[in-house]
């Protein structure tokens, strides 16, 4: 029998639950936590088809190390002539806007920018992602950067708060001067978004969300979005059409639905598959078929997965949702029929990163937009900046975010933000201890688990 969400939880967290009681919302917008206790997102048994070749359907302030699009360090001159190879849709696809022009984004302390380094870029491993220490001189016509959030979900309480506020741009807000300025921001949306969509902050796991909740994805800069998840398909065919076609509508492509989306920046062409997990195994045939095609259409092939258990640091199957499938050997053998890049979600916590035959697979980004506010963990997440030279990745860097007001993402402090990434960092040695191998030097210790922090930011 599946297991019974809320239930299972750590007694700490309990403990901690009851030592806070119920917290009221600030300014008129009280509400108990009871509403939202002892949450955790449901599963659907209706998924989305994988089929690669069938017909698509139409439905503040940034902090540091962020390299979008080279811009930190191109001279005014590089800028313009950059920026005017704007990136294009390959044929057959839907288009998307022109990138705009970028401008240096602000920093502040944590990793080290990719900016900075110069020399041969090494091979991949954990060591150098971690802790780079080699510099690049770089021509600026040949990096790309591509970034990915956790999962967002404008559902439930999201949904209820946004409603109050009369601001369906109230979540993306924070963070969003970040996350717009890469050259493909690529998200994973898992509600479907419509009108008439039932508003309610009680506990639910049918999902949907406002469609006025589009205009926060194109806020934020989303170019591509997956839809291959387990709640995408709540509310039908009629709800997975309908959100195809409003995405579609703002200039956005979508994964999971079959077509590969292909986006062309200034020549290099990048293709995104994506495949749901959760609920069903998950069709190798199908997905290697569907990196081949990828491989046929682009230079470099990112392919997203909806997979794993959940509330867990390590990647693993979960026999009881099911997510039959363990995440590492899909991961491998993605790598091994051709993908340039994995990326997980799903978990609700961030995870580590493997290197496998020298290519990245970030096993999940934890939360970006959701009302879990039930425990720490499931309110942070990464969000992963990879930076591509040539079709080569050479760099990637995380930023830690933490939930407010169940909803709302904010970038952390810097001490908060380095204990995050320790702890994924951690959390990558001790997967490839279990694997066999290379691991950063030293090997740092699990930080503890994380302290619930207020609910206000």
């Amino acid at each position: 029998m599946a297991r019974q969400h809320g239930r299972g939880r750590p007694t700490a967290w309990r403990a901690r639950r009851r030592a806070r009681g119920h917290a009221q919302d600030p300014a008129g917008r009280r509400q108990s936590r009871a509403l939202f206790s002892r949450r955790r997102a449901g599963r659907s048994s209706t998924l989305v088809r994988r089929s690669i070749d069938s017909p698509r359907r139409r439905p503040g302030q940034p902090p540091r190390g962020h390299v979008r699009g080279a811009a930190a360090f191109l001279a005014a001159g590089l800028l313009a002539a950059a920026c005017s190879n704007a990136a294009q849709p390959v044929a057959g696809t839907t288009p998307v806007a022109a990138a705009p022009i970028i401008g240096p984004a602000l920093e502040r302390g944590d990793q080290p920018s990719f900016t900075y380094r110069t020399g041969q870029p090494p091979v991949l491993s954990l060591q150098e992602l971690f802790h780079p220490t080699y510099n690049l001189p770089i021509d600026p016509s040949k990096v790309r950067t591509l970034l990915v959030t956790g999962d967002i979900i404008p559902a439930r309480g999201v949904a209820y708060f946004a409603a109050v506020r009369h601001d369906y741009l109230w979540p993306f807000r924070p963070t969003a001067e970040y996350t717009k300025n890469a050259d493909i921001t690529y998200v994973n949306l898992e509600a479907p978004l419509f009108s008439g969509c039932p508003v309610s902050p009680a506990e639910s796991f049918t999902f949907c969300g406002d469609p006025r909740f589009v205009n926060g994805l194109t806020l934020m800069g989303a170019k591509v979005v997956n839809l291959a998840n387990n709640h995408l398909t709540n509310y039908g065919p009629a709800g997975v059409a309908a959100t195809d076609k409003l995405l579609n509508e703002h200039g956005m492509l979508t994964t999971g639905l079959g077509p590969v989306a292909v986006i062309d920046v200034r020549g290099v062409k990048f293709g995104f598959i994506g495949f749901n997990g959760v609920g069903r195994a998950i069709d190798k045939t199908a997905l290697k078929a569907g990196i081949a095609r990828a491989r046929q259409l682009a230079d470099v092939v990112v392919v997203q997965f909806h997979w794993g258990k959940e509330y867990e640091r390590q990647p693993m199957a979960d026999r009881g949702v099911p997510t039959p499938d363990d995440p590492v050997v899909i991961g491998h053998d993605s790598i091994d029929w051709g993908a340039d890049i994995v990326i997980g979600n799903h978990p609700h916590w961030y995870q580590g990163i493997e290197i496998y035959h020298g290519k990245l697979i970030t096993y999940a980004h934890g939360n970006f937009i959701f009302d879990q506010m039930w425990s720490e963990e499931t309110r942070e997440g990464v969000i992963g900046t990879y930076t591509f030279y040539g079709t080569q990745l050479v760099a990637a860097s995380w930023k830690a975010v933490r939930i407010y007001d169940y909803g709302q993402p904010v970038f952390m402090n810097a001490k908060d933000s380095s204990t995050a990434i320790t702890t994924m960092e951690a959390a990558s040695d001790q997967l490839a201890k279990r694997l066999g191998e290379a691991t950063t030097a030293p090997i740092p210790t699990m930080p503890p688990a994380p302290k619930y922090a207020p609910e206000h930011a």
